[in-house]
């Protein structure tokens, strides 16, 4: 049987083949042998997931409009078919030509998330590309890694050839430039000459600069994305109307590192969902970013898309809104086609938690928002918590309930005319996780019991709160996210262990098996707690502190000393807090 024949097997045999397959709209196709640098971008979770990643969709168009390269994809495939490629003997492959992974130029996984880390050494392996970077050859790929989890690159260091920090528009160009015509090693001595890439060979550098891509509206944007077979997370255009936030929010590591805010310009924006509608056939639009509601040009861009795709019954959705911002026009335009659920995070439950993490969010703003909403035809809420936030008491966790009870009461004060059939108010809570480039880095995450106790404590309260539906996240998986977010290069040799004792897509419940993670840890001699439950010391070396991302540490030490007095900070947008990113950021400078 040859290749063909036996993939074409294995894809009978196995859940959802569609997510192998390839041949989606929109897909490229090019001719290998035409292109130089052969570039494969791996998302380390399955194809639902990856495929909705907007981050890949514009490094995918930048590559695939060189004449010298061509892109490709590969997502960590779900266990049956990882179980079928290593009893077949087969490679993992690319979704659109089905060429082994080890075949390609360049691999570049996106690092979204911690518990992804298992599912890099999982592709590797199913490629057969050695797992660690000092055991390949000149033949294989050379592999490099961005994304947020990338400013702190110590824990996967060994199994990565090159980081690229910040924005990777300018430097994924840059580094194809690098490894066009050259070997392995020639290849990663001219990559580490790219601002903003760090090679672990070649050991810590003084400093590591972010890189940032300055004017969105001149920068690339997908004309075409590809339309896949099934469904997935975020199954809609995506269209990034502005990058970073300017609220500051001390739990936030978004909000730190995409500083400075860059928009791009409704006339841009239109331009741009004119082509998507055109070359997708979606029938919605998200409009994307970290905080939608503050992007200055919202509501004469809702309304310029609703009047112009309204009889294509294309409609607009809102992520990421804020509570304390005037959304009545925005929610009326884009609720004029269908209506959809709304997202809300007021993060905390009580003023004084607020004001500890700079929320910026009031009671008042909360009623009046919710109210908006309700009045514009939106039943369907989705409200954002974390536990476990420095400084939270009981008073704390029992106000989240408070809130969730101010908003079913508010629904059902209305006259029936004045509020939409059917409440459902899903509150979602998480576990806070301390992240690198905050002013809560150096926080204890609260204990797993003390966790489990809090989230028993809420779920008794939501009892008596009408529509209530209470969702959250598995203390265990915090813990761990928490582990590596914060932990150095020893965490290598844990990641290394564990995942050869079957540790993979830990962001799956099904598949997640803490018992076996804690057994890596015992084997390596290392405490996990030391990395999530231990506060450190404002002197401690960190291990992410050879990256320069932009904040200052003497922004974040004030920050933090900010949040221990209870104290907000105003917005940037009120005024330069002087955060260390003057000299880039239009706002100041």
């Amino acid at each position: 049987m040859d290749r063909n024949d036996c993939l074409n097997t294995l894809l009978t045999s196995v859940q959802k083949p569609a997510r192998y397959i390839g041949g989606e709209m929109n897909a490229a196709a090019k001719p290998w042998e035409a292109a130089a640098v052969r570039f494969a971008l791996c998302f380390p979770d399955v194809y639902e997931v990856g495929m909705s990643h907007l981050g890949l969709k514009i490094l995918y168009e930048i590559i695939n409009a060189r004449p010298d390269a061509l892109c490709e994809r590969a997502y960590a495939p779900w266990m049956d078919m990882a179980e079928a490629l290593r009893g077949s003997g087969l490679p993992l492959f690319s979704v659109e030509s089905g060429t082994p992974l080890r075949d390609f130029t360049v691999l570049g996984f996106t690092l979204q998330y911690e518990l992804s880390y298992t599912s890099v050494l999982e592709m590797l392996d199913l490629s057969g590309i050695p797992i660690r970077s000092d055991a390949r050859g000149d033949k294989d790929p050379v592999v490099i890694a961005g994304g947020p989890c990338a400013f702190n690159p110590e824990p996967l260091a060994p199994f990565i050839d090159c980081y690229v920090i910040g924005d990777g528009e300018e430097a994924i160009q840059e580094l194809i430039d690098a490894v066009k015509g050259r070997g392995r090693a020639e290849a990663l001595e001219c990559i580490a000459g790219i601002p903003g890439c760090y090679v672990p060979a070649f050991g810590v550098p003084e400093k590591i600069r972010k890189r940032v891509v300055h004017d969105l509206d001149s920068a690339p944007y997908p004309q075409k994305m590809i339309v896949p077979f099934q469904e997935i997370i975020h199954d809609r255009i995506m269209l990034e109307v502005m990058r970073g936030c300017t609220r500051g929010c001390r739990f936030c590591q978004a909000g730190m590192l995409y500083r400075p805010v860059r928009e791009r310009a409704p006339e841009t924006l239109l331009r741009l969902a004119d082509a998507l509608v055109q070359s997708t056939g979606y029938e919605e639009i998200s409009l994307s970013s970290l905080s939608t509601g503050d992007y200055s040009c919202l509501p004469a861009l809702a309304e310029a898309m609703t009047r112009r795709f309204e009889d294509k019954r294309v409609s607009l959705s809102l992520p990421s809104l804020r509570l304390d911002g005037n959304l009545t026009e925005s929610l009326e335009q884009v609720s004029k086609v269908r209506k959809s659920s709304l997202t809300f995070a007021p993060e905390a439950g009580t003023q004084r938690l607020r004001d500890v993490i700079n929320k910026g969010v009031t009671d008042e703003d909360i009623a009046r928002t919710v109210q908006d909403a309700f009045q514009s035809g939106y039943g369907s809420l989705k409200l954002y918590f974390m536990i476990g936030l420095p400084t939270e008491t009981l008073a704390d966790i029992d106000g989240i309930a408070a809130v969730a009870r101010s908003v079913s009461e508010l629904y059902f004060s209305l006259p029936k005319g004045q509020r939409p059939k059917g409440l459902k108010i899903t509150v979602s809570v998480s576990s806070f996780v301390p992240k690198p480039f905050t002013p809560f880095q150096w926080a204890a995450q609260d204990t797993r019991e003390q966790l489990g106790e809090k989230q028993n404590r809420l779920r008794e309260a939501l009892r008596g709160v009408k529509c209530a539906v209470f969702q959250w996240h598995t203390p265990e998986l915090s813990f761990l996210e928490a582990c590596f977010a914060r932990g150095d290069r020893r965490l290598a040799e844990v990641l290394e262990k564990a995942w050869r004792n079957g540790c993979n897509l830990d962001g799956w419940s099904e598949h997640f098996r803490f018992d076996r993670w804690m057994d890596a840890f015992a084997a390596c001699g290392i405490d996990p707690a030391q990395n999530a439950n231990r506060e450190r010391g404002e002197d401690e070396a960190l291990p992410w502190d050879f990256i320069d991302a932009g904040v200052s540490q003497a922004f974040l030490l004030a920050e933090k000393r900010r949040a221990d007095a209870e104290q907000t900070t105003t917005d940037c947008r009120d005024g330069c807090n002087e955060c260390g990113l003057q000299e880039v950021c239009v706002r100041c400078g």
